[in-house]
């Protein structure tokens, strides 16, 4: 397991937050992760990838969202969700100044989806999307569909998404994904709920995202 720190920034507002993997072997390129509606930073989905991430030579920094900084528990409010995304924003901005190479930001579920949105707003910020476990609708809500700003998502984009997921399943996610003009691609972890790392999940989750992204964004 890679080392790691926390880390903060409060040179501007919102604050960044969370922790900071710094490689043995730095490839010059960073990724900010970020968490998910009933999460923060340290869920065990996250910690695992930074640490995956890390050791393949990523610079990550594993933060959480403004909504969580401001309280340790209960879900996003719709009407803040734009600081949410200021505050990922500012994470990419502090990561840009700290390595070379290329930036990609990744979130799961909620924090994926501010992610995205993000994106398609300011198309240059991130050179890739790594989008896990995206909330396509609520739970039995398959018409409430989550896909208004995909036309305008020009990132290219690596969908992770487990076949028990309650907020869509993989046909649907192919059907939406024709919605967006970005290049995208979607690893199907058979047996994962929303979480990816249930007790079904595979053990080897963590390493075949990372070589799935390493390929995908290799040709992206």
């Amino acid at each position: 397991m890679t080392a790691y720190r926390e880390f903060s920034d409060l040179s501007s507002e919102p604050a960044v937050r969370g922790f900071l993997h710094e490689p043995a072997q730095a490839n010059g390129d960073g990724l900010v992760l970020t968490h998910g509606a009933g999460a923060n930073c340290q869920s065990k989905l996250l910690i695992a990838l930074a640490n995956a991430f890390s050791n393949a030579g990523y610079l990550v920094l594993r933060c959480d969202l403004p909504f969580r900084q401001s309280r340790p528990n209960g879900p996003p409010f719709p009407a803040m969700a734009a600081r949410d995304r200021e505050g990922l924003r500012r994470a990419v901005d502090v990561l840009r100044s700290k390595t070379s190479g290329r930036i990609f930001l990744g979130g799961h579920s909620y924090g994926g989806r501010q992610g995205s949105m993000l994106a398609a707003e300011q198309t240059q910020l991130v050179a890739g999307l790594l989008l896990l476990s995206y909330p396509l609708h609520p739970p039995r809500k398959p018409a409430e569909l989550r896909t208004a700003h995909f036309p305008q998502l020009t990132t290219p984009s690596l969908f992770v998404h487990g076949g028990r997921d309650p907020f869509g399943s993989h046909d649907e996610l192919k059907t939406a994904l024709q919605l967006t003009p970005a290049q995208t691609l979607l690893l199907e972890i058979e047996g994962a709920g929303h979480e990816l790392m249930g007790k079904k999940s595979e053990e080897n989750l963590s390493a075949r995202i990372v070589q799935t992204f390493q390929e995908f964004f290799r040709k992206a």
